[in-house]
């Protein structure tokens, strides 16, 4: 075990305590007088358990041990330890000494009984963070946004004050249907296109529009995002899920699933394995779609970021009629945006611009046209060429240190999109989630994606190397080695 570990054994030594769990905080404790040593002895050790620097079952040093340590009296140690488990965040049994206690979630069913919400496990706050899903939000482009943001003001026409078209500003829609056209090979009208605020009330809109056309079920990838499958459960989908391996999903079972209506695929890049769905399961399901009247919902999240390629087209530009094509700005500028866009087959604009309209939240007039001079100025592209040099680097940056550091993990999934897929030891997963939490880690484990209808899978870690700035990525990835060397 390196010196930077969690411990092995199920308590803490007086040394380690001191150095890791005190740290800087043992210079206010020998600052207090003697009145306020208990009560700063007792925010300390809160804090670190709040922090993670103490994980749940840790067994403390005696209080005669850290009293003599710390130079207090003992009694001054026991009673924090005594008042601390009073409070729940240590237990103190006979021949078990005083631990950190376990800070476990309710039932479900209990806690509704109860009448109260859930009690949650208190998380510390992570220092570095490694959740896939978003990009450098430092990196937005803030001067070219504002100078964007002035001249489609200044040239704003008095009705984009209004409440305007459920489909969006035309001006944005026309933006898209160039940029798309050419970016990502998806061929549209602009009357085709439906502004919307993000992908989640896309996948929504769709999704009631399915339901009213009788559709029962939606078959899904069986890794994704849990948010989209509650959208379409909350529709009255149902979702069998298509099994996912290092091609995509296997489309080819769509024939075999008779009352699917419709499916959900990450084709460019799949979230969270990074395959890219193969070509000839990309014909199996277009030729389902066609032969039995199916929708394909394609979501394009980070299409854009491919680094050993020109990115692969979109579905959408094989068969127009049969793919919703799904996009959004989260990735390539920020979530906070609000604004996405449906590309729709002819059959479908009407139906889903009358749902729009009966509850219409969608992104401000503004920003849309704000997006819409931002793409036609040329400042998009710019700024996506610019972002796709720097995530390939951070890409590059970790495939090469884990494979000096770590080499027993492999980095899995085609070069592109904001997130890497870390394949690990067979039981690992659960290891690695540990010892990422002790080193300030936030990142998800693989199987937090599994669609409770899949088969167990690998033993993997999904890293978004895209949200770090570019200070902070260095001793994220530090980090990160780190607990993945403890990893047995």
């Amino acid at each position: 075990m390196t010196a930077d570990a969690p411990p092995s054994v199920d308590s803490v030594t007086e040394q380690t305590f001191l150095a890791r769990v005190l740290g800087a905080d043992r210079s206010a404790l020998e600052a207090k007088g003697t009145a306020g040593l208990r009560s700063e002895l007792m925010r300390v050790l809160r804090e670190a358990v709040r922090m993670g620097r103490l994980a749940p079952g840790i067994r403390l040093p005696s209080s005669r041990s850290l009293a003599a340590d710390l130079g207090l009296a003992r009694n001054t140690v026991a009673d924090a330890y005594a008042e601390l488990v009073a409070e729940g965040w240590l237990t103190a049994r006979q021949g078990s000494g005083t631990r950190v206690a376990q800070r476990a979630e309710l039932p479900r069913a209990e806690s509704r009984r109860a009448g109260r919400a859930p009690l949650r496990t208190v998380r510390p706050r992570p220092a570095h963070n490694l959740m896939p899903g978003l990009p450098d939000l430092s990196t937005f482009p803030r001067a070219d946004w504002l100078k964007s943001s002035r001249r489609a003001l200044a040239a704003a026409p008095n009705d984009a004050l209004g409440y305007g078209d459920p489909r969006g500003r035309v001006e944005l829609r026309t933006a898209l249907a160039d940029y798309l056209a050419r970016a990502r090979r998806v061929y549209t009208h602009p009357e085709h296109i439906v502004i919307c605020a993000g992908f989640t009330q896309a996948l929504k809109l769709v999704g009631e529009v399915l339901r009213r056309r009788q559709a029962r079920e939606v078959a899904v990838e069986s890794y994704g995002l849990d948010v989209h499958w509650r959208l379409l459960a909350d529709a009255g989908l149902h979702m069998p899920c298509l099994p996912v391996d290092g091609s995509g999903a296997r489309t080819g079972n769509l024939a075999g699933m008779r009352g699917v209506g419709a499916v959900l695929l990450t084709p460019a890049h799949q979230f969270p394995t990074g395959a890219l769905l193969h070509p000839d399961r990309r014909a199996a399901a277009v030729d389902w779609a066609r032969s039995t009247g199916g929708l394909i919902l394609e979501d394009d999240y980070d299409g854009e970021f491919r680094y050993d390629r020109h990115p692969v087209g979109a579905l959408q530009g094989i068969d127009p009629e049969r793919v919703v094509h799904l996009g959004t700005t989260s990735t390539s500028l920020a979530p906070g945006l609000r604004l996405g866009w449906m590309v729709l087959p002819e059959s479908l604009v009407t139906e889903v611009v009358e749902t729009k309209g009966i509850s219409d939240w969608s992104a401000s007039a503004l920003e849309q046209l704000t997006l819409a001079e931002f793409i036609e100025s040329g400042a998009y592209d710019r700024h996506v060429r610019s972002m796709r040099l720097r995530y390939r680097r951070r890409r590059d940056q970790l495939v090469a240190v884990l494979a000096e550091r770590a080499p027993e993990v492999r980095v899995s999934g085609v070069p592109a999109g904001l997130h890497a897929m870390l394949e690990l030891p067979k039981g690992g997963e659960e290891s690695a989630l540990r010892a990422a939490a002790w080193h300030g880690l936030a990142l998800e484990g693989f199987s937090r994606f599994r669609h409770p209808d899949a088969a167990p899978g690998r033993d993997a870690l999904v890293i978004g190397y895209g949200t770090p700035t570019d200070t902070a990525w260095a001793g994220a990835l530090d980090a990160l080695c780190r607990a993945l060397t403890q990893v047995p």
